[in-house]
């Protein structure tokens, strides 16, 4: 009798232990799972998270996408003998149209700041033509291809309408001058140029001031 109580006893034991083992194992499996689907979740995120980040702007680590420029800007020019061409020509343009609208009759403020335009962008030519001699550059002495063009259409214009033209150009034109001489001190390392530039650019800015306020 005792010989199969313990008999059974051991059984039970026996049975309890690998159901014990059974489980612990399950549990082991169970643990390790959710491991491994909290580690791919991890994963997952980290992954949409950069996704999110790159929708959300965050462009730490990345390339940012350039800014939009101003509709009027210019690019700097390539090198000083190239911009001081351009200078040349810039004020030719407004020289040029200046003479146009006056011959044309036009009156008021329009004719005087047209015979301001012609003075103070003769002085600038003036300023400019030695550092152009001493550099070896030739300066232009014409309005540029597109200003010849411009003045055509202005020809066929007259009274307020050619006033208004007028003002607008000399807007958009100051504006360009004075983008192209901010750009261009920024990337010359002449003295003689940026020596130039200090002094005309305050001018340019003025006109572009006046201009700006007689079209409101």
């Amino acid at each position: 009798m005792k010989k199969h109580l313990l008999s059974a006893l051991c059984c039970g034991l026996l049975l309890a232990g690998s159901a014990a083992c059974t489980d612990n194992k399950t549990t082991a499996d169970n643990t390790e799972t959710a491991n491994n689907e909290a580690n791919d979740n991890y994963m997952r995120n980290a992954t949409n998270g950069e996704a999110n980040a790159a929708n959300d702007g965050d462009t730490t680590g990345t390339a940012a996408a350039a800014p939009a420029g101003d509709p009027n800007a210019t690019a700097p020019h390539k090198d000083d003998p190239e911009f001081m061409m351009s200078a040349a020509h810039s004020d030719q343009n407004e020289i040029q149209l200046s003479k146009l609208v006056l011959d044309k009759g036009v009156t008021g403020m329009a004719k005087d700041h047209a015979n301001m335009m012609i003075k103070d962008h003769t002085k600038s030519t003036s300023e400019l033509m030695p550092i152009a001699k001493k550099k070896g550059v030739t300066l232009p002495t014409d309005m540029d291809a597109e200003h010849k063009a411009i003045a055509e259409q202005m020809k066929g214009l007259s009274g307020k309408e050619l006033e208004q033209r007028y003002m607008q150009q000399m807007v958009l034109d100051h504006q360009k001058t004075l983008n192209t001489m901010k750009a261009h001190d920024a990337m010359t390392q002449d003295a003689d140029l940026k020596g130039f530039i200090a002094k005309v650019t305050p001018v340019v800015q003025s006109h572009l001031d006046m201009f700006q306020k007689m079209k409101m």
